[in-house]
């Protein structure tokens, strides 16, 4: 499929891929192009790189990846499938360049926004409504981990120490895996949402191509420049509109580098300050016959099938609630992360990895900007990044320090102390395109995902995300994808071809 279409999205992250695939169930006709700079990884375009079988292969396509800056002073090494992007405010700060994005590598969990994390832009029903169509395309699920050994008696412990009556009450954590007749587990990556988009012939997806500048006459988007990055010809492909879904910072690096910039254009970014521990369950909660070796697979590779999900690993879940801003994550291991005493039998399930997300509070000054003195490695303005806690959010760090503490006590023996993991390193970065209800400089599109000032030209992604959350954010971005695809489908399909042309 050539010449001109009805919708370029650039990007093919959960998010781009969403809006492509609910564009295409219209039912309409639209043609649909999406533009992704990065190759798949493996067989399956945009699936998620845990469910590859051959572990040397995954590790061979993972070590494929472009590769960036090492680690910055106070941060870490990039994760497998994931570039730093060298910014000293935010060491941790990462990009994915495949099909998929960061769909193809992400922890799978999609809880709900509640109470102060959801958008005041939205209508509640509307948007409760895109939640639901977003847990089916994104196949999400409370049973995966049902087989895991010892959930019940961790979720006992935290529900004693975190349920209250005017919050959800703890339990199993919303995660985006399919469970096979066999319990064979499968992790959600974007192919998952795509499910046929790609065989279509009204759908194309087109990789290692980069978009470079969104192309805009009047207010009005004529389609972009890209370049394909192995021969480097540059080509302009026509479109009646462009939904951006490129990522937390390269989204806004696109509109800045093609002259569209909002008042609000990369500021408010925020993420979610991450703090970690892990506990040995205490043998009260072990019921007496609790195998030392039960029939699961101990590691990803022993998985069947290639699963990649360890069923011992249990993922419960404590919730956000606006009365204490962070969000607990909490996975039971096949392994402990810290040498145990001598002696010391665990049992599948009995290593309980704990991870709190907290709210990071709403700042313009924390921001992305774009340097016109230095190019990143594809001639686009560079990006950097400034971020620094407030006040607020020190305290909030503290509280969460606190309550992860009790929890690793409550549970058992502590190993180690919590610790506070470097910025960036949730991988959760929102705001930088943020929706709003009014183009009053606080934000970058409509609750539509329509930029301000233009007609046809949208944005997508955890990026518009306006709220502080502490919740991972993928889910919430889906759904909002899914409100800008009928948008966009209902504008496309009261606008004729012709009246285009000659507007």
């Amino acid at each position: 499929m050539s010449g001109s279409y009805d919708v370029i999205v650039v990007g093919s992250g959960p998010v781009g891929t969403a809006v492509a695939r609910e564009l295409a169930d219209a039912g309409s006709g639209l043609r649909v192009l999406v533009l992704e700079a990065g190759q798949a990884l493996g067989d399956t375009a945009g699936g998620h790189v845990k469910n590859i079988a051959d572990v040397d292969e995954r590790d061979r396509l993972l070590a494929g990846l472009a590769t960036g800056p090492g680690p910055l002073p106070g941060g870490t090494p990039a994760r497998p499938g994931t570039t730093l992007v060298g910014a000293p405010d935010m060491p941790n700060a990462a990009v994915s360049t495949n099909v998929g994005g960061m769909g193809a590598h992400w922890t799978a969990a999609c809880p709900r926004p509640v109470d102060d994390e959801v958008p005041d832009c939205v209508d509640p029903a509307v948007l409760d409504e895109a939640l639901t169509r977003a847990e089916a395309l994104l196949a999400v699920t409370t049973h995966a981990f049902d087989r895991a050994p010892l959930t019940g008696a961790v979720q006992r412990v935290l529900g004693e120490l975190f349920d209250r009556p005017h919050r959800r009450p703890a339990g199993p954590m919303p995660v985006a895996v399919t469970v096979g007749e066999d319990g064979t587990l499968h992790w959600t990556g974007p192919a998952i949402i795509a499910g046929d988009l790609w065989d279509r012939t009204d759908v194309e997806l087109r990789t290692g191509t980069l978009v470079r500048r969104v192309l805009l006459d009047a207010g009005r988007v004529t389609g972009v420049e890209a370049v394909d990055l192995a021969s480097g010809e540059r080509h302009q492909i026509p479109a009646r509109a462009v939904v951006v879904a490129a990522d937390a910072f390269r989204t806004p690096q696109l509109l800045w580098a093609s002259g569209i910039r909002p008042q609000a254009l990369g500021r408010y970014l925020t993420e979610h300050p991450q703090v970690m521990a892990a506990s040995l369950l205490d043998e009260r909660y072990v019921p007496a016959d609790a195998p030392i070796d039960a029939d699961l697979p101990a590691t990803a590779a022993a998985a069947p099938g290639g699963g990649a999900i360890v069923p011992v690993s249990g993922v419960s879940w404590v919730p956000y609630a606006a009365d204490r801003p962070f969000h607990g994550q909490v996975m039971q291991m096949d392994a402990s992360p810290m040498p145990l005493d001598p002696g010391v039998t665990v049992r599948p399930g009995q290593v309980v990895g704990l991870g709190w997300f907290c709210r990071k509070e709403l700042s313009p000054d924390n921001r992305v900007r774009f340097d016109e003195d230095a190019a990143d490695e594809h001639g686009l303005p560079a990006i950097r990044i400034d971020y620094a806690l407030s006040d607020v959010d020190r305290a909030s760090i503290g509280a969460a320090v606190d309550e992860v503490r009790r929890a690793a006590r409550a549970l058992g023996q502590p190993l180690g102390d919590p610790f506070v993991m470097p910025p960036g390193s949730s991988l959760h970065y929102l705001g930088t395109t943020r929706m709003g209800a009014a183009d009053d400089g606080t934000s970058v599109c409509d609750p539509t995902g329509r930029v301000w000032g233009t007609e046809n030209l949208y944005v997508g992604g955890n990026n518009v995300i306006p709220t502080a959350t502490a919740c991972n954010p993928t889910l919430t971005a889906v759904a909002l994808g899914v409100l800008t695809a009928r948008s966009l489908a209902a504008s496309l399909a009261a606008t004729p071809v012709a009246e285009e042309a000659h507007a």
